[in-house]
Formats: C-alpha cells, structure tokens, sequence
C-alpha cells in the first residue's frame, strides 16, 4: 500500500502528548492515512478509559473543598470558579465526552467565564471547537450576533449574552456546557441561541447542578437531554447532600 502524506492537524500533538506524557510532533511523520486514523483512535479511547472515576472525584473536590454559604449557595472557588484545577477539569472533560461522544458534535458552546474552563476539556477530546457567548459589548463584536437575555440570581442582575453568526452555523450539532444549573436561566439562554442559529441542539451538560431548584426539571420536560456530574440535593444545615444514581 502505498504511504500518502496527511494534512497536520496540531490537534494530534495535543493526544499525543496527554497520552504519552511528553512532546512529540506527528508533523515529522509518514503514516498510511487509514492507519493513522485507526492509531488516533485507539489513543483518544484509551485515554478515556484510563480508569479514574471522573465523578466520584469531582464530589471529593465539592466536599473537601467546596463551601457551603446557604441554603441555595454552594461556593466552588477553590477548583471551577476562581481557581481552576486543571486536572479535575481534564477529568471532566474526558466524562463528556464520554457521555456524549456518539451525538456528532461540531461545536460546544458554553457562556463566559466559569463554563469556559470545562468546555475546553471537552472540546478537545471531541475534537471539537468551543464558542463562549460573551456577556460584555464588545468593540469587535458588533454584527451578526445572536442574543438572549440571561438573569443571575447569585449577582442579581442581567446581561445580554451575545455570539457571533460566523462561529455558530446552521449545520452545526451543538453541545452546551456550564459549570451550574440552578434556576437554568444561563442554560435557557444559550438553548435560545442555539435555536436562533438553526443548529441542532444535542444537549446540555453540567458540571454541578442543583437539583433542588427548577433549571433541571425545565429543560428535561421540554425534552432536552440534560448531563449534570455531581446533582446536589439539598444543602440545609451545611451540608452537602448528593443525588445518587
């Protein structure tokens, strides 16, 4: 058979390296296209299969680090909204994948900033760009938008959360990812756009929800596929309780 040099794709270094756990190009490399395929995916599986417990240490972070505030607040600083660990958040990624890795993915879309840090994750192990609805004007980003207006009962306020039509596209199977779901208000909003663009809406995964307020129950009644890690259950008397599956 004869050997064809393939177009480099800089993503492959990214596997490689997670997998082998030190730089290497594929740049310098002459594979048969059809086996080099088959190489990517066995790496991209066995990383996936590596054996960790994505969730279970997802709740250990909650529980060791996490901060119960009140009743309705549980404050996640330590590891997804100020300081961010990086390898949890690839462990997380590696989960939604996981999950959603049959759906076609071509997009994830995901709302600034505390959502951007796990769509990362996920959107490279799906291979996948990553689009975060802005929160802010921008002088850059003026026309050709999708917008929705999106309340947050923590900051008590709205913004209008803007996304450019050049980045999300009518052919598009979309992923939305956030750190909460709460009220779903944010998760509400990037459905809306999702549906502005014409684009397919595969579902929506989080990271943390909270599974004693409404955002979870209205997105699954309306029939869209929710994928929440950790579901907390109550967090009276400073406590944390998870929903088990």
């Amino acid at each position: 058979m004869k050997s064809t040099r393939i177009k480099y794709n800089p993503y492959w270094d990214c596997i490689i390296v997670l997998f082998f756990r030190q730089p290497f190009s594929s740049k310098t490399l002459l594979f048969h296209s059809d086996v080099f395929e088959l190489f990517l995916l066995k790496i991209r599986l066995e990383i996936l299969l590596e054996g960790k417990d994505s969730v279970k240490l997802l709740k250990q972070a909650i529980m060791e680090k996490g901060r119960v505030l009140s009743n309705d607040v549980l404050k996640v600083d330590a590891f997804l909204n100020h300081q961010i660990d990086p390898e949890l958040m690839q462990e997380i990624g590696k989960e939604f994948t996981e999950r959603f890795k049959d759906e076609g993915i071509s997009k994830i879309l995901t709302i600034e900033s505390s959502g951007i840090a796990p769509a990362m994750m996920a959107g490279l192990y799906l291979g996948v760009p990553v689009v975060f609805a802005r929160k802010r004007k921008s002088l850059t980003l003026v026309d050709g938008l999708f917008t929705a207006k999106v309340h947050s009962f923590t900051k008590k306020e709205t913004n209008e959360i803007s996304v450019s039509s050049e980045y999300l596209l009518a052919g598009d199977v979309v992923l939305i990812i956030d750190d909460f779901l709460a009220n779903g208000q944010a998760a509400r909003g990037l459905v809306d756009i999702v549906k502005q663009a014409n684009a397919t809406l595969a579902g929506v995964g989080n990271v943390i929800e909270k599974g004693f307020q409404a955002g979870g129950d209205l997105l699954r009644e309306q029939g869209i596929r929710v994928e929440s890690l950790a579901i907390i259950d109550s967090l009276e008397n400073n406590q944390i309780t998870f929903r088990e599956e």
